[in-house]
């Protein structure tokens, strides 16, 4: 275990940051996933299969996607977003993010496997 992982800072809590996006393709979705993680600015991605309604020109679309869930530490949201954009088939990806407390076990595996400082 991570030696911070026993230490939580003074709110109690420590702190995940995540980001997520949408793709058209279960290949485009993996690709992604798999880039993220690879360049150690993630310590894991996660893809599963959505239907989504939108407006798209003008137009009521819906369509099956696939989500990306990536789990990171706050310092290295910026870089893994710098990476992952230009690799997007979207010409308007959605770039989702934010942080949640978790477990400090969990927190530190992140922080461990992404290379960064525990967040507190």
């Amino acid at each position: 275990m991570h030696p911070l992982a026993m230490n939580p800072g003074p709110a109690g809590h420590y702190l995940v940051a995540w980001a997520s996006t949408t793709v058209d393709s279960e290949t485009a979705a993996q690709a992604l996933a798999q880039a993220g993680v690879k360049a150690r600015l993630a310590a894991c991605a996660q893809v599963e299969k959505i239907h989504s309604h939108y407006w798209w020109d003008g137009q009521l679309q819906q369509t099956d996607e696939w989500r990306i869930t990536w789990k990171t530490t706050p310092p290295s949201l910026l870089a893994l977003q710098r990476l992952l954009l230009p690799l997007h088939p979207y010409a308007l990806p959605q770039w989702l993010w934010g942080e949640s407390a978790a477990s400090p076990a969990y927190a530190a595996w992140v922080a461990a496997e992404v290379g960064s400082a525990l967040q507190v």
